[in-house]
């Protein structure tokens, strides 16, 4: 088959671009690495003729093609066709904002200067219209020697212009196109290589544009005075992530627990389908299970991406970057941390995979590496269930303690920041330069496309990988079988005598401690029993038996899956609420084998700081390690956290042991 003509499209950031990618390709694009990095390029396919389709390739925002950072880098060797396993483009389309054109056109001279066919789209002319500034795009089109539309991505005007002129290039029709003559160099400016280019835009935008300034919006201006504060821009600031806060952690507990009941109502069909046994097991805990914990996370990264998306395209996330990086960069991290720390209180994973507005590589590395210290709901189980234990008749005190832990994790987090700034990643988080884009109303349907395409990915990457541990972890629970043990025999033999009298509940009461009784034998005996009781030594400093042990191993799937392992090792029905108070006296009378409780105060603080500090979840890794590219961070991740809370716990259980004793 014949390639397609392959265009790149290119601009300035905050020029529109992403707009107008989704206008001219729709659902009919998809997200990859450049090869060997992980930086995102967008390739989709767009209609531009009658039976034609031109692939086009978004790259990464740029305002030079000499920039260093990666994502430029990585733009404009791809623009050049230098990277392994990406071709050069066969045309380029130059996003251009026209509220910013002397800016823009630096970067259009040098992509001009390459001698490739190159379409410019002249960006938000409405907005530039609005803001009283005039552009003679024939004039534009004359000084720079290819086609210009005038066009608005936002509301669609100037789109089917652009499909039009794509479809000549791709046709052959603009090989004639007369190439812009290099500007002058500079010969006596040695400071700046960059002065004559700078002129050269200058005269183009001064030939092109009228006399008259363009008004600068004064609604503009009053509103950065507010939000660009120092105090009150971070009281805004705070008041726009606490209502993101609430709809990761609130709005999204309706379409979760209507995953949850989805998965739940399958699997029990499943479960009525199959006959009892291995296969039975496998489809339901495996196959079910794991596609539900994989999908439950999936309203939280679709609320959190759309809301960042929405505040992007209003122009507010970079003024939210300028407030808060003053008081970020003191702890070694970038004003745009604060989004994906935040959110990663509803959930890590959509907040590591939002750690990509942070445009430095180090700075996003670092936020990666501390977001799971962050405190999240799946923590709160293990919180309760310790608080239970702990102070069963005080409120206040169990709500101070619930504070302590989201406290520790925060400080636990800031803390590690700084370390690490000063170890493996030196340096301090850079200066901020960022451009305040004017405000614009957000594009529902770009945010919604890049919604969708942020759930493609997770579900798609993230959760084969998820699905494939979550298979491991339901295979080291549930093997090798062993035979159920007598006294659950018997009950069952009583349930069927009882039931024969007529005592229908009676039976079925004997039946589910029978059933539990079983579940209690078969989870010690398997790998992750045996496991259990390899690694009692090593965490008995910690205050743990081995029954806590099948805990801490089953809970790499999810931290809150202890609460029901215990509830099985210790023989109660965990998972009811009816039978929380049940699980949490028989945890109270629990005794070690001398005869000791298990479940002193000691243990049970150092059990709450071990679970606000290990990295007990494995689908929190499998995403950074999709976001790092490599296995060697997020194996550091799980190596630094375990240490850590190893490390804390220890100090939290001896300590207090001494103190009791």
């Amino acid at each position: 088959m014949q390639e397609t003509f392959t265009i790149a499209l290119v601009g300035n950031p905050n020029a529109g671009k992403t707009t107008l990618f989704n206008a001219l390709t729709g659902l009919r694009a998809k997200t990859a690495n450049f090869p060997g990095t992980t930086i995102e390029r967008k390739v989709g396919r767009a209609q531009v003729g009658c039976h034609q389709a031109v692939t086009i390739l978004d790259l990464p925002g740029l305002y030079s093609l000499d920039s260093g950072s990666p994502e430029e880098k990585a733009a404009s060797e791809a623009l050049r066709g230098r990277l392994a396993g990406q071709d050069a483009p066969d045309g380029v389309l130059i996003v251009v904002d026209a509220t910013n054109l002397e800016r823009n056109l630096f970067l259009t001279s040098q992509v001009l200067e390459m001698k490739v066919p190159v379409i410019v789209a002249l960006n938000m002319m409405d907005a530039a219209e609005r803001d009283g500034l005039r552009i003679d795009t024939h004039k534009l089109q004359a000084e720079l020697g290819c086609p210009v539309v005038p066009i608005s991505a936002r509301t669609g005007m100037g789109i089917q212009e652009v499909r039009r002129e794509i479809a000549v290039l791709a046709d052959g029709a603009a090989e004639e196109t007369p190439v812009l003559e290099k500007p002058p160099v500079c010969g006596g400016c040695t400071s700046c290589p960059y002065q004559a280019r700078y002129e050269w835009t200058e005269a183009v935008t001064g030939k092109v544009t009228d006399d008259r300034m363009a008004r600068r919006s004064q609604r503009t201006e009053r509103l950065d005075e507010i939000l660009t504060h120092p105090a009150l821009g971070a009281a805004v600031f705070s008041g726009v992530m606490l209502t993101l806060f609430a709809l990761i952690f609130w709005v999204a507990k309706i379409p979760m627990n209507l995953i949850d009941h989805l998965f739940a109502t399958v699997g029990a069909e499943v479960a009525a389908f199959v006959p009892p046994g291995d296969l039975q097991s496998l489809l339901v805990n495996g196959v079910v299970g794991g596609m539900g914990g994989v999908l439950i996370f999936l309203p939280q990264i679709c609320i959190l991406f759309l809301a960042l998306s929405l505040l992007e395209d209003t122009g507010y996330l970079a003024r939210a970057a300028f407030v808060m990086d003053r008081i970020m960069r003191r702890f070694g991290l970038p004003g745009k941390a604060f989004v994906p720390m935040l959110s990663a209180h509803a959930c890590a994973i959509p907040a590591i995979m939002a750690a990509r507005v942070i445009e430095n590589p180090a700075d996003r590395l670092v936020t990666i590496l501390i977001t799971p210290l962050l405190t999240c709901p799946a923590r709160i189980p293990v919180f309760a269930m310790v608080t239970a234990l702990l102070f069963p008749a005080s409120p206040i005190k169990a709500a101070l303690v619930f504070t302590g832990a989201y406290a520790a994790g925060v400080v636990f987090a800031m803390l590690a920041a700084l370390v690490f700034r000063r170890t493996i990643l030196p340096g301090g988080s850079k200066p901020l330069v960022i451009e305040l884009p004017p405000y614009r109303l957000p594009s529902l349907r770009t945010a919604l496309l890049h919604t969708l395409d942020r759930a493609k990915i997770f579900v798609r990457q993230a959760g084969t990988i998820i699905l494939l541990i979550s298979l491991v972890l339901w295979a080291l629970s549930y093997y090798p079988k062993s035979p159920p043990p007598a006294a659950a025999v018997a009950m069952t033999q009583q349930a069927a005598q009882v039931e024969k009298a007529g005592e229908a509940q009676k039976a079925a009461d004997l039946r589910a401690a029978a059933d539990q009784m079983t579940q209690q034998t078969s989870l010690q005996n398997s790998f992750a029993g045996k496991i259990g009781h390899a690694i009692e030594p090593a965490i008995k400093p910690l205050g743990f038996d081995w029954q806590i042990g099948i805990g801490i191993v089953s809970s790499f799937a999810a931290r809150e899956v202890i609460v029901s392992t215990l509830a099985v090792v210790y023989g109660v029905g965990g998972g009811e609420e009816h039978n929380r108070t049940s699980l949490y006296d028989t945890l109270r009378h629990a005794k070690r084998t001398d005869g000791t409780p298990i479940f002193t105060v000691a243990t049970c603080a150092s059990l709450m700081v071990f679970y606000i500090l290990a990295a007990q979840c494995l689908s929190t890794t499998v995403v950074v390690r999709r976001e790092t590219n490599s296995w060697k961070w997020p194996l550091f991740q799980i190596t630094y956290m375990t240490g850590l809370a190893y490390v804390a716990s220890f100090i939290v259980f001896q300590s207090l042991s001494h103190l009791v004793h």
